[in-house]
């Protein structure tokens, strides 16, 4: 059962890098919101693609008249972090209950 074990290890591991890079892509699209960035530039679109789709779905489901604040990016970052503890938590836990003992 070790090697299910060590499976787990490195998918939670690999799951919080992943998890972590999206927060810190996340971030860095809300502070390019708060000045005038170029559209052409491969950052601001590469920041744009990757954050749109997510961010998108959570403003449709928002109320529109919150003075207008976007609070899409805070509720993703929290996502993730329930996704960090939770999952990546529970994975690890688990794959330490498989292994040896």
């Amino acid at each position: 059962m070790f090697i299910v074990a060590n499976f787990l290890i490195a998918t939670a591991k690999i799951l919080n890098l992943g998890l972590t890079i999206y927060m810190w892509i996340v971030i860095a699209r809300a502070i390019i919101s708060w000045v005038n960035p170029d559209p052409y530039n491969t950052i601001v679109r590469f920041l744009y693609a990757t954050t749109e789709p997510v961010l998108y779905s959570i403003r449709r489901r928002l109320p529109t008249n919150l003075g207008g604040f976007d609070f899409s990016p805070i509720i993703v970052i929290v996502a993730i972090i329930f996704l960090q503890t939770f999952v990546v938590g529970s994975l690890l836990q688990f794959a330490v209950h498989l292994g040896p003992r």
